[in-house]
């Protein structure tokens, strides 16, 4: 027996009882008011265990007693969760290096990152992933998407990450792969102050030829100083209501008049930089705790910017041809040259008052990307000539969140409350592309030059403004009682209300017979206010005039559920609810000019769902378990993906258009996890997963004229099943040596694989719905073809040293991901796959003390393989790359000193 005083056994019986709330926030990272237990106890760092023991305890004045304490060694908290999970923590976070929590993510077993920053979960697109910051909903400032990007969350606003792979009722019902829940750097337990600095180098990028464009004097803030605004003339001809062309409406001289209130060589002239700069960033964190007689008030505040710089020289080609031989149709070099800018803050609150605690956390984040393209290649429909493209946009996506959530506890009965506020926008003033065609054929008595001539057969010059503003409110309450012990009950209630209104209006400049002089003119010169007004160019608004230049949208749920958590027999437990959804969605095209136009589709979709789960943990040895799980689930369309409208997505420049006549996706889930914790932070598991979908949405493209476009469709069924593996061990390296160096370092080894296989089913007689008119699904999709963005193959490995009582870490990362489909190939043409590759990455940090302060210092070298971006169309030996380019060795040095 073990002999303690009574008040530290006493401490150690309220540790074991308290909920794994309570445990993530002693361990520094407090979790959301509604998230489950599972996401409360992965947000925690493993540093509260109750070893199994037995004591005797000597109270003072009085006669012996022996009390005795039992409880449950926990080496690894994740064990203690009642679903399948897995968890970033701070440590790990930093481990990785990552900027963007996006980066940290693509470690995690059965998870990979596609353009962007969406998060693909066991081989299952973004549209099947649900990203919550502390429990609550998010908005998209993407218009091709309902999901947020996580690459515009910076790690330092991020305190850890939870990754739940089997469904549980309390989450909402979209929840195909799994539910990313990203919890906020929580209040502090004493005063500090940080601040940061990193600089960065890119092989391919840094001091190399780029391309860019004047904007503004504020735009290496990610802000325009007003230089991009829409002009007065241009605005209000933009809410008159009608078409901005010559006619009845506006006359020439009013269209001169809106060109040249125009910012011309600001955003049109393009610059050659042989030099493009290193990246930077910066950022200041800061936190206190303020005594109150009852409690406690916390504080925490962070800032940060990034100012970044990529570019590629990519090879973009298509073709029309089904085994794509002969000459590509289309063929393009382009340069293309990105500076991105993030900037960040956020605010919190935390008040403790005995066991109710109540957190407001606000955060502000705006990524914005300036572009520069130059491109040169040829196109069959110009009769091979050479074509000269060049295009300038700047990207601005904002978002703006606040959430107030509150934990009450009441002996056995425990209340949270949760609301949140969310908008983001986007907007893209000033996307400007300039067409030239090379004079270069035989018999052209122009000569061998490039020319414009707006509009005829020998280039053109446009210009577009979009917009998009979405607004999230949601909320919801959860009651829970423990009705014995090891048996509580859960009841709850979740409310999210989503508006999007989105806006592009695009326009052509036109002229007829500019002398060849002009033609040859530079872009700002070619525009200037002189040449428009001598050669009488006019503005023609490309918008489409049936309605789908804008649309507003909206998505209402309600959802009430209910589930169990109990200890059937002892070592055996269940966690099983059901949910009920129900959920309004409707996308209506903005008949902008009053047209009435019948080509106008509303989609109107109004479903109700009752989505059951249940999980089944099995303790078949002290530190093994089997956990089983069933569960059903939905996807719904996207909102863009439901309005015929033509987008050009600056990522891959592809071409997309929304169909209108998409409906839910149903999910049938089941999986089975074998756990085995041998010590504290160590773990091996085995787990095998299966999914059946009906009406899976699929991306398929075809092909008009030259031009690539994208569009969606309700493939009749599709099945997904697979195994993963990951083991995380730590080797104690102090018997290598009797030098001081080893004594405290420890060998890292995490490695995680996945393997995935997913096959459309299309059968005879199997139809889906385009734009309101029934078709054979056959002409879309290949009976057994795999889903879009599923890997077969997901390797993740990290080996590396680190110091256990001090910070340095030395750490190398592994990251492969097998070929995968990002698009259905034109009908009759095969897929178009991207080949991600091995991708190695180093990281090291390492901590001092100087003059009594910490500071802490990190070198990152990523992609030291050097690989490529390839997204290419393959028949036999033909190949055509649709995207190809080198995406560089980056290599950064940054530090930060706490105060």
């Amino acid at each position: 027996m073990t002999k303690r005083p009574i008040f530290a056994s006493l401490l150690l019986l309220s540790s074991a009882l308290v909920a794994p709330a309570a445990l993530a926030q002693d361990a520094g990272a407090e979790p959301a008011a509604d998230t489950p237990p599972a996401a409360d106890a992965a947000a925690a760092d493993d540093t509260t265990a109750l070893e199994e023991e037995e004591a005797d305890i000597s109270i003072p004045g009085g006669a012996d007693q022996e009390i005795v304490v039992t409880g449950r060694y926990t080496p690894n908290i994740v064990r203690a969760t009642p679903e399948v999970v897995s968890s970033l923590s701070s440590a790990d976070i930093a481990r990785t290096g990552e900027g963007d929590i996006s980066g940290s993510l693509q470690r995690v077993t059965g998870l990979s990152v596609v353009g962007g920053g969406f998060v693909y979960v066991r081989g299952l697109g973004d549209r099947y992933s649900l990203a919550l910051l502390n429990g609550s909903p998010l908005p998209s400032p993407e218009p091709l998407k309902r999901v947020v990007p996580l690459d515009i969350f910076p790690t330092n606003v991020i305190d850890s990450t939870l990754v739940q792979k089997s469904f549980s009722v309390n989450f909402p019902g979209e929840f195909g792969g799994g539910v990313i829940n990203l919890t906020t750097k929580a209040t502090p337990r004493e005063t500090f102050l940080t601040f940061s600095g990193g600089i960065g180098w890119d092989s391919e990028t840094t001091n190399e030829l780029g391309y860019t464009y004047y904007g503004s004097d504020s735009d290496w803030t990610g802000f325009d100083d007003g230089t991009r605004d829409v002009p007065p003339l241009l605005s209000a001809a933009l809410k008159s209501g009608k078409p901005i062309l010559e006619g009845a409406d506006f006359s020439q001289d009013q269209l001169e008049a809106i060109q040249m209130e125009l910012v011309n060589a600001e955003t049109t002239l393009l610059q050659q930089n042989n030099h493009i700069p290193v990246n930077w960033s910066a950022g200041i964190t800061g936190g206190t705790t303020i005594q109150l007689p009852d409690g406690e008030l916390g504080i925490i505040a962070t800032a940060g910017i990034s100012n970044k710089w990529r570019t590629r020289d990519t090879l973009q080609q298509t073709s029309v041809n089904d085994d794509l031989s002969g000459d590509p149709q289309t063929s393009y070099n382009r340069v293309i040259t990105d500076n991105r800018v993030v900037v960040n803050g956020l605010l919190g609150f935390g008040l403790e008052l005995g066991d109710h605690k109540i957190r407001w956390t606000n955060l502000y984040i705006r990524d914005t990307l300036k572009q520069a393209r130059l491109a040169l290649g040829t196109d069959a429909n110009q009769s091979d000539r050479d074509i000269l493209k060049q295009d300038t946009a700047w990207y601005e996506r904002q978002l703006i969140n606040t959430q107030l959530v509150g934990e009450f506890k009441f002996d056995r009965l425990k209340l949270d409350l949760r609301g949140a506020y969310a908008n983001s926008q986007r907007e893209a003033p000033y996307e400007r592309g300039f067409t030239y065609v090379r004079t270069n054929q035989p018999g052209d008595p122009v000569g061998d030059k490039f020319v414009n001539d707006l509009g005829g057969n020998r280039g053109d010059a446009t210009i577009a403004f979009s917009d998009l503003n979405e607004d999230l409110w949601s909320g919801g309450v959860d009651l829970s009682y423990e009705i014995a012990p090891r048996i509580s009950a859960t009841v709850g209630y979740a409310y999210t209300d989503t508006h999007r209104i989105s806006e592009r209006r695009t326009f052509q400049f036109r002229a007829s017979n500019l002398p060849i002089e002009v033609q040859q003119l530079r872009p700002d010169y070619l525009l200037s206010d002189a040449t428009i007004q001598l050669y009488d160019i006019s503005l023609l608004e490309t918008s489409a005039q049936d309605g789908t230049a804008a649309f507003d949208a909206k998505l209402t749920t309600h959802a009430g559920y209910a589930q169990v958590q109990a200890e059937l027999v002892a070592g055996v437990n269940v966690n099983a609810g059901v949910r009920y959804e129900e959920a309004k969605q409707t996308v209506v095209p903005i008949d902008l000019f009053g047209t009435g136009s019948s080509a106008i589709v509303e989609t109107n979709l109004d479903n109700d769902y009752w989505l059951p789960a249940v999980t089944l943990t099995w303790e078949v040895a002290p530190d093994m378990q089997l956990r089983l799980n069933g569960s059903k689930t939905i996807a719904r369309p996207q909102f863009r993906e439901l309005v015929a409208q033509v987008y050009q997505d600056p990522e891959s420049n592809r071409l997309f258009r929304g169909n209108p006549s998409l409906t839910d996706s149903e999910l049938w889930n089941a999986e089975a996890r074998y756990e085995w914790y041998f010590d504290k932070d160590q773990r091996l598991t085995v787990a095998g997963f299966y999914k059946s979908i009906d009406n899976p949405i699929e991306t398929y493209t075809s092909i008009s004229d030259s031009s690539v476009n994208s569009s969606y469709a309700n493939a009749p069924k599709a099945t997904l099943y697979g195994a993963e593996v990951e083991v995380q061990k730590y080797v104690p390296l102090d018997t290598l040596s009797d030098s001081p160096f080893w004594q405290s370092r420890r060998l890292v080894l995490i490695g995680n694989y996945t393997y995935t296989k997913s096959e459309i089913k299309v059968g005879d007689g199997d139809t889906t719905v385009i734009n309101g008119v029934v078709q054979d699904a056959a002409n879309f999709f290949f009976d057994g073809a795999p889903l879009t963005g599923q890997s077969d193959h997901l390797v993740n490995f990290q080996i590396g040293l680190e110091d256990q009582d001090k910070l340095s870490q030395q750490t190398l990362l592994f990251t492969y991901a097998s070929p995968r489909v990002t698009s259905r190939g034109p009908s009759g043409q095969p897929d178009l796959k991207e080949k991600p590759g091995i991708q190695l990455d180093f990281v090291a940090r390492q901590g001092i003390n100087l003059l009594n302060k910490e500071i802490e210092l990190k070198f990152e070298a990523r992609n030291l393989t050097g690989r490529k971006y390839q997204e290419v169309q393959t028949s036999g030996d033909n190949k055509i790359f649709f995207n190809r380019y080198k995406l560089g060795r980056t290599f950064s040095l940054s530090a930060s000193i706490k105060f």
